[in-house]
């Protein structure tokens, strides 16, 4: 497993961020993670806007879904019932914290990088045959030391979370009272979310390098554009 997680996830992020810094010697560390955020959630967009998708189509098929609880009293059949109904429209109500989830081995690849492998000293060993040593500027624009916790940055990344997640929460109808008990989950997880997760990407980044800071304000964000741009083109071409 750890040997995956290296190649896949740890040596690509590094490599990417020293090249950075090495083919633009304007770029400080903290400019790097922001194009390496965009470029990273460039690759993620396909999943991300899927799981967009999931919260519209789950909004649509409220009426269907309204149907089958008055109908099937049953509550295992109201179930199976429902589950068909998800896979029929290609719906996925626990799609939404996928995201979150596949998060993790890249905040926990940034946190190595800038702690434990030693920036601004440069490991060579880790280094592709294509990559140059650089001189590296850990401060963020000049100010911002992104290898030390900063609590302005953290304060900035739960405030980026919070109004992403209101956004979502408020697009995707959650504040109704929902049909189901797999919907109504979701939804109290997404409101309980809004508020939650907030809270404990503050708690973190606030103990930890600015850098993962930087990236889940910057992530956080590029969301918001994405779901911006996902929603006005789905009610464009399919009315909600």
């Amino acid at each position: 497993m750890s040997y995956l997680y290296n190649v896949f996830v740890f040596n690509p992020l590094y490599n990417s961020l020293i090249y950075l810094m090495d083919v633009f010697p304007w770029v400080d560390a903290g400019m790097a993670v922001i194009i390496l955020t965009i470029v990273v959630r460039l690759i993620l967009f396909p999943l991300s806007k899927k799981s967009i998708v999931t919260q519209v189509r789950m909004k649509e098929i409220e009426p269907e879904l309204n149907k089958i609880k008055n109908t099937v009293t049953d509550k295992q059949q109201q179930t199976l019932k429902i589950m068909a109904l998800y896979k029929e429209r290609g719906v996925n109500p626990f799609s939404s914290f996928f995201m979150l989830f596949i998060q993790i081995p890249i905040i926990f690849a940034l946190y190595s990088i800038f702690i434990r492998s030693g920036l601004p000293v440069v490991k060579t060993t880790l280094l592709y045959s294509f990559v140059s040593v650089p001189t590296i500027s850990m401060h963020f624009l000049g100010i911002i030391d992104v290898g030390s916790p900063n609590i302005y940055l953290a304060i900035i990344a739960s405030i980026a979370q919070y109004v992403q997640l209101h956004f979502s929460v408020a697009s995707a109808g959650s504040n109704q009272k929902s049909s189901s008990p797999q919907a109504d989950m979701t939804q109290n997880m997404m409101k309980s979310m809004k508020y939650v997760l907030p809270v404990m990407v503050f708690m973190f980044t606030y103990k930890i390098a600015a850098v993962v800071a930087l990236y889940w304000t910057v992530g956080s964000l590029f969301t918001l554009a994405q779901e911006l741009v996902v929603r006005r083109h789905i009610s464009k071409h399919q009315p909600l």
